[in-house]
Protein backbone atom coordinates (compact mmCIF):
# COMPACT_ATOMS: atom_id res chain seq x y z
CA UNK A 1 0.00 0.00 0.00
CA UNK A 2 0.88 3.52 -0.88
CA UNK A 3 1.65 5.66 2.08
CA UNK A 4 0.34 9.37 1.74
CA UNK A 5 3.83 10.97 2.11
CA UNK A 6 4.95 8.56 -1.00
CA UNK A 7 1.68 10.37 -3.31
CA UNK A 8 3.03 13.83 -5.57
CA UNK A 9 -0.33 15.63 -5.86
CA UNK A 10 -0.47 17.26 -9.29
CA UNK A 11 0.50 21.05 -10.27
CA UNK A 12 -0.79 23.57 -12.71
CA UNK A 13 1.55 21.97 -15.40
CA UNK A 14 -0.02 17.65 -15.32
CA UNK A 15 -3.54 19.71 -14.91
CA UNK A 16 -5.97 20.52 -17.54
CA UNK A 17 -6.60 24.28 -18.83
CA UNK A 18 -9.39 23.63 -20.74
CA UNK A 19 -11.81 20.73 -21.95
CA UNK A 20 -13.67 22.29 -23.93
CA UNK A 21 -16.22 23.40 -21.41
CA UNK A 22 -13.79 24.40 -18.74
CA UNK A 23 -12.12 27.74 -18.75
CA UNK A 24 -13.00 28.65 -21.66
CA UNK A 25 -17.01 28.59 -21.72
CA UNK A 26 -19.13 28.67 -18.62
CA UNK A 27 -20.81 25.46 -17.72
CA UNK A 28 -24.87 26.54 -18.82
CA UNK A 29 -25.11 29.40 -21.23
CA UNK A 30 -22.40 30.54 -22.96
CA UNK A 31 -20.24 33.57 -22.52
CA UNK A 32 -21.27 37.44 -23.33
CA UNK A 33 -19.26 38.77 -25.76
CA UNK A 34 -18.23 41.70 -23.35
CA UNK A 35 -16.69 39.49 -20.54
CA UNK A 36 -13.34 39.91 -21.89
CA UNK A 37 -13.15 43.41 -22.53
CA UNK A 38 -14.55 43.82 -18.77
CA UNK A 39 -11.72 41.45 -17.59
CA UNK A 40 -9.34 43.43 -19.11
CA UNK A 41 -10.92 47.06 -18.06
CA UNK A 42 -10.74 45.61 -14.28
CA UNK A 43 -6.77 44.19 -14.48
CA UNK A 44 -6.15 47.27 -16.12
CA UNK A 45 -7.58 49.74 -13.92
CA UNK A 46 -6.20 47.95 -10.59
CA UNK A 47 -2.64 47.66 -11.77
CA UNK A 48 -1.44 50.89 -10.11
CA UNK A 49 -2.92 49.87 -7.01
CA UNK A 50 -1.59 46.20 -6.84
CA UNK A 51 2.09 47.65 -7.48
CA UNK A 52 1.50 50.18 -4.34
CA UNK A 53 -0.10 47.32 -2.52
CA UNK A 54 2.67 44.33 -3.42
CA UNK A 55 6.28 46.50 -4.52
CA UNK A 56 7.49 42.99 -4.80
CA UNK A 57 5.25 42.11 -7.28
CA UNK A 58 4.30 39.31 -5.62
CA UNK A 59 0.19 38.87 -6.35
CA UNK A 60 -1.82 36.46 -9.04
CA UNK A 61 -4.76 37.83 -11.63
CA UNK A 62 -6.71 35.43 -12.98
CA UNK A 63 -8.75 35.68 -16.22
CA UNK A 64 -11.30 32.37 -16.46
CA UNK A 65 -7.93 30.62 -15.14
CA UNK A 66 -9.17 27.58 -13.74
CA UNK A 67 -8.66 26.81 -9.78
CA UNK A 68 -8.56 24.04 -8.48
CA UNK A 69 -9.87 22.81 -5.20
CA UNK A 70 -10.73 19.06 -4.86
CA UNK A 71 -8.73 15.93 -6.74
CA UNK A 72 -11.10 14.49 -8.64
CA UNK A 73 -11.74 11.74 -11.64
CA UNK A 74 -11.98 13.85 -14.26
CA UNK A 75 -9.59 16.15 -13.08
CA UNK A 76 -11.30 19.58 -13.97
CA UNK A 77 -14.69 18.44 -11.92
CA UNK A 78 -12.69 19.60 -9.00
CA UNK A 79 -12.16 23.57 -10.34
CA UNK A 80 -14.06 25.96 -10.95
CA UNK A 81 -12.78 29.04 -13.64
CA UNK A 82 -13.85 32.41 -12.17
CA UNK A 83 -14.54 35.55 -15.34
CA UNK A 84 -11.88 37.22 -12.80
CA UNK A 85 -10.42 37.01 -9.23
CA UNK A 86 -6.86 38.50 -7.72
CA UNK A 87 -4.68 36.74 -4.98
CA UNK A 88 -2.46 38.38 -2.75
CA UNK A 89 1.29 37.39 -1.73
CA UNK A 90 1.61 34.64 -4.29
CA UNK A 91 4.22 34.99 -7.43
CA UNK A 92 2.84 35.78 -10.73
CA UNK A 93 4.82 33.05 -12.16
CA UNK A 94 5.76 29.23 -10.84
CA UNK A 95 9.48 28.31 -11.90
CA UNK A 96 9.48 30.92 -14.48
CA UNK A 97 6.05 29.61 -16.44
CA UNK A 98 2.72 31.00 -16.92
CA UNK A 99 0.49 29.65 -14.66
CA UNK A 100 -1.43 27.29 -16.48
CA UNK A 101 -4.55 27.04 -13.51
CA UNK A 102 -4.24 27.51 -9.93
CA UNK A 103 -3.76 25.18 -7.73
CA UNK A 104 -4.77 25.56 -3.69
CA UNK A 105 -3.08 22.24 -2.79
CA UNK A 106 -0.03 23.64 -4.33
CA UNK A 107 -0.41 27.14 -2.78
CA UNK A 108 -2.63 27.50 0.17
CA UNK A 109 -3.24 31.06 -0.38
CA UNK A 110 -7.27 31.40 -1.31
CA UNK A 111 -8.05 34.56 -4.19
CA UNK A 112 -8.94 37.54 -1.75
CA UNK A 113 -12.25 38.67 -4.23
CA UNK A 114 -13.74 36.18 -7.02
CA UNK A 115 -15.48 37.75 -9.72
CA UNK A 116 -18.43 36.08 -12.23
CA UNK A 117 -19.63 38.03 -15.17
CA UNK A 118 -23.44 36.28 -15.66
CA UNK A 119 -24.11 35.01 -18.84
CA UNK A 120 -27.71 33.02 -18.45
CA UNK A 121 -30.11 33.82 -15.20
CA UNK A 122 -28.01 34.05 -12.79
CA UNK A 123 -28.63 30.94 -11.43
CA UNK A 124 -25.26 28.91 -11.92
CA UNK A 125 -23.33 31.63 -10.10
CA UNK A 126 -25.81 31.57 -6.96
CA UNK A 127 -26.25 27.73 -6.80
CA UNK A 128 -25.41 26.86 -3.60
CA UNK A 129 -25.35 22.74 -4.05
CA UNK A 130 -23.19 21.02 -1.25
CA UNK A 131 -21.13 18.20 -2.57
CA UNK A 132 -23.40 15.85 -1.19
CA UNK A 133 -26.15 16.65 -3.25
CA UNK A 134 -24.89 17.22 -6.38
CA UNK A 135 -26.33 15.60 -9.70
CA UNK A 136 -23.49 14.11 -11.53
CA UNK A 137 -21.08 15.46 -8.86
CA UNK A 138 -21.36 19.04 -9.82
CA UNK A 139 -21.58 21.23 -6.86
CA UNK A 140 -22.86 24.92 -6.70
CA UNK A 141 -20.45 27.85 -7.30
CA UNK A 142 -21.81 29.52 -4.44
CA UNK A 143 -20.74 26.90 -2.58
CA UNK A 144 -17.33 26.30 -3.79
CA UNK A 145 -16.10 30.19 -2.75
CA UNK A 146 -18.34 30.11 0.39
CA UNK A 147 -17.20 26.66 1.69
CA UNK A 148 -14.73 25.27 -0.06
CA UNK A 149 -12.21 27.48 -1.39
CA UNK A 150 -13.49 30.10 1.34
CA UNK A 151 -12.96 34.03 -0.96
CA UNK A 152 -13.21 36.83 1.38
CA UNK A 153 -15.43 38.70 -1.29
CA UNK A 154 -17.37 37.07 -3.99
CA UNK A 155 -19.10 39.33 -6.52
CA UNK A 156 -21.96 38.55 -9.38
CA UNK A 157 -22.35 40.81 -12.02
CA UNK A 158 -25.27 41.16 -14.52
CA UNK A 159 -25.02 43.53 -17.33
CA UNK A 160 -28.18 43.00 -18.43
CA UNK A 161 -29.52 44.56 -14.90
CA UNK A 162 -26.47 47.03 -14.50
CA UNK A 163 -25.56 45.49 -11.33
CA UNK A 164 -23.80 43.72 -8.62
CA UNK A 165 -23.91 41.60 -5.44
CA UNK A 166 -21.12 41.66 -3.62
CA UNK A 167 -20.91 38.86 -0.47
CA UNK A 168 -18.36 39.25 2.40
CA UNK A 169 -17.38 35.62 4.60
CA UNK A 170 -18.21 36.74 7.75
CA UNK A 171 -17.82 33.56 10.39
CA UNK A 172 -17.86 30.95 7.37
CA UNK A 173 -20.89 32.10 5.76
CA UNK A 174 -21.53 34.80 2.48
CA UNK A 175 -23.04 38.13 3.91
CA UNK A 176 -24.87 40.17 1.16
CA UNK A 177 -22.89 43.67 1.43
CA UNK A 178 -24.95 46.97 1.60
CA UNK A 179 -23.16 49.68 -1.09
CA UNK A 180 -22.21 53.04 0.70
CA UNK A 181 -23.67 56.33 -0.32
CA UNK A 182 -21.58 56.03 -3.48
CA UNK A 183 -23.78 53.07 -4.50
CA UNK A 184 -20.05 50.87 -3.95
CA UNK A 185 -18.71 48.05 -2.08
CA UNK A 186 -15.62 48.40 -0.10
CA UNK A 187 -12.98 45.66 -0.72
CA UNK A 188 -11.38 47.06 2.34
CA UNK A 189 -7.98 44.75 2.28
CA UNK A 190 -7.69 46.32 -1.27
CA UNK A 191 -7.89 49.90 -0.24
CA UNK A 192 -11.00 50.22 -3.30
CA UNK A 193 -14.44 50.19 -3.71
CA UNK A 194 -16.33 48.36 -6.41
CA UNK A 195 -19.53 49.32 -8.59
CA UNK A 196 -21.58 50.12 -11.82
CA UNK A 197 -20.03 52.56 -13.78
CA UNK A 198 -21.92 53.30 -17.01
CA UNK A 199 -19.84 54.58 -19.99
CA UNK A 200 -18.09 53.73 -23.20
CA UNK A 201 -14.86 51.29 -23.30
CA UNK A 202 -14.40 49.22 -25.96
CA UNK A 203 -16.87 50.74 -28.47
CA UNK A 204 -19.29 50.16 -26.29
CA UNK A 205 -21.81 52.07 -24.21
CA UNK A 206 -22.66 49.51 -20.70
CA UNK A 207 -22.91 49.66 -17.31
CA UNK A 208 -19.47 48.36 -16.68
CA UNK A 209 -18.22 46.75 -13.44
CA UNK A 210 -15.16 48.84 -12.25
CA UNK A 211 -12.78 50.28 -9.21
CA UNK A 212 -12.76 53.32 -7.07
CA UNK A 213 -10.26 54.60 -4.24
CA UNK A 214 -11.33 54.66 -0.83
CA UNK A 215 -12.03 58.30 -1.71
CA UNK A 216 -14.55 57.72 -5.00
CA UNK A 217 -12.24 58.50 -7.23
CA UNK A 218 -12.52 56.28 -10.57
CA UNK A 219 -9.66 54.56 -11.24
CA UNK A 220 -8.76 54.67 -14.62
CA UNK A 221 -6.76 52.61 -17.10
CA UNK A 222 -3.56 53.17 -19.06
CA UNK A 223 -5.47 54.88 -22.64
CA UNK A 224 -7.82 56.69 -20.05
CA UNK A 225 -4.93 58.33 -18.10
CA UNK A 226 -2.70 59.13 -21.39
CA UNK A 227 -5.37 60.78 -22.88
CA UNK A 228 -6.34 62.58 -19.73
CA UNK A 229 -2.63 63.75 -19.47
CA UNK A 230 -2.98 64.29 -23.68
CA UNK A 231 -5.69 67.11 -22.66
CA UNK A 232 -4.33 68.68 -20.11
CA UNK A 233 -1.05 69.20 -21.95
CA UNK A 234 -3.17 70.48 -24.65
CA UNK A 235 -4.62 72.39 -22.11
CA UNK A 236 -1.55 74.01 -21.02
CA UNK A 237 -0.01 74.32 -24.59
CA UNK A 238 -3.12 76.90 -25.53
CA UNK A 239 -2.48 78.80 -22.20
CA UNK A 240 0.94 79.14 -23.20
CA UNK A 241 0.32 80.29 -26.38
CA UNK A 242 -2.39 83.11 -25.09
CA UNK A 243 0.21 84.17 -22.91
CA UNK A 244 2.86 84.35 -25.66
CA UNK A 245 0.29 86.44 -27.46
CA UNK A 246 -0.57 89.07 -24.83
CA UNK A 247 3.13 89.82 -24.42
CA UNK A 248 3.59 90.38 -27.91
CA UNK A 249 0.12 92.82 -28.11
CA UNK A 250 2.16 94.62 -24.76
CA UNK A 251 5.82 94.58 -26.69
CA UNK A 252 4.20 96.38 -29.73
CA UNK A 253 2.21 98.64 -27.00
CA UNK A 254 5.39 99.45 -25.77
CA UNK A 255 6.91 100.06 -29.36
CA UNK A 256 4.42 102.03 -30.40
CA UNK A 257 4.67 104.45 -27.07
CA UNK A 258 8.74 104.70 -27.23
CA UNK A 259 8.22 105.58 -30.79
CA UNK A 260 5.59 108.53 -29.73
CA UNK A 261 7.80 109.72 -27.71
CA UNK A 262 10.49 109.91 -30.05
CA UNK A 263 8.30 111.82 -31.97
CA UNK A 264 6.78 114.03 -29.75
CA UNK A 265 7.61 118.04 -29.54
CA UNK A 266 8.53 119.73 -26.23
CA UNK A 267 5.14 121.50 -26.19
CA UNK A 268 3.68 117.96 -26.33
CA UNK A 269 1.54 116.88 -23.48
CA UNK A 270 3.29 114.16 -21.10
CA UNK A 271 2.13 110.56 -21.45
CA UNK A 272 -1.02 109.75 -20.41
CA UNK A 273 -1.45 107.06 -17.43
CA UNK A 274 -2.21 104.18 -19.36
CA UNK A 275 1.20 104.78 -21.79
CA UNK A 276 2.81 105.16 -18.64
CA UNK A 277 1.63 101.69 -17.22
CA UNK A 278 2.40 100.03 -20.55
CA UNK A 279 6.15 101.45 -20.07
CA UNK A 280 6.28 100.16 -16.44
CA UNK A 281 6.04 103.43 -15.01
CA UNK A 282 4.27 103.69 -12.41
CA UNK A 283 2.04 106.96 -12.79
CA UNK A 284 1.69 108.32 -9.18
CA UNK A 285 5.84 108.46 -8.97
CA UNK A 286 5.77 111.29 -10.94
CA UNK A 287 3.41 113.12 -8.81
Amino acid sequence: MTSLSALTLPDHTQLPDSDGTFVFAKRAGGKNWQEHPQSILLTDSIKLVLEDLHPDSQYCIGQDLGIYWRLTDPPEKGAESPDWYYVSNVPPTLEGKTRRSYVLWKEYVAPLIVLEFVSGDGSEERDQTPPSQGQGGNVGKFWVYEQAIRVPYYGIYEVAKAQVEVYHLIDNTYQLMKPNERGHYPIVPMGVELGIWQGFYQNAELPWLRWWDAQGNLLLTGYERTEIEQQRAEVERQRAEIEQQRAEVERQKRERIVEKLRRRSPSETSLSTEELNALGIDSEMLD
